[in-house]
């Protein structure tokens, strides 16, 4: 019997896969590997046995952390909308604040530029305002007043 980090089977890295991505991505997670199964059916279960599985699973960040990282990424790659959409949910879901993506999406402007910080960001503000967390407003709103 293998232990929960060095699962060694094809079907135990998938279903170790599988908890992690619907604990981190919910049914957002789950509709994009099940959007594979008529086309690419392997690249959907590498999604979630490597992935999700092996590296998803690892201990050395925890699953706020690997969100920061997976926003910072999406965004200078740019061109990634759907994938930021999951990934913004799921860093929702791991416990960061509109306001700490927000900050993050924000700084990235500063490494990958002011075209995917924004796209980013709508993106960002769409979800947002399905899960109710619009309107906001900054706190740097009362400083302009003066």
């Amino acid at each position: 019997m293998t232990n929960d980090a060095e699962a060694t089977t094809r079907q135990e890295r998938y279903d170790r896969g599988r908890a992690v991505l619907e604990q981190i991505d919910g049914a957002a997670g789950t509709a994009v590997v099940d959007g594979l199964a008529d086309v690419s059916p392997e690249l959907g279960h590498q999604v979630v046995a490597w992935g999700f599985g092996e590296i998803y699973s690892r201990p050395e960040l925890c699953p706020r952390d690997r969100q920061l990282v997976t926003l910072g990424m999406l965004t200078a790659l740019g061109g990634c909308e759907p994938q930021l959409e999951v990934h913004v949910n799921a860093a929702l879901n791991v416990g960061l604040s509109s306001e700490e993506i927000t900050e993050a999406l924000l700084h990235s402007a500063v490494y990958c530029g002011f075209p995917r910080a924004l796209n980013a960001t709508t993106v960002a503000k769409n979800v947002f305002a399905e899960r109710g967390l619009l309107p906001r407003t900054s706190h740097r709103d009362d400083d302009l007043s003066d």
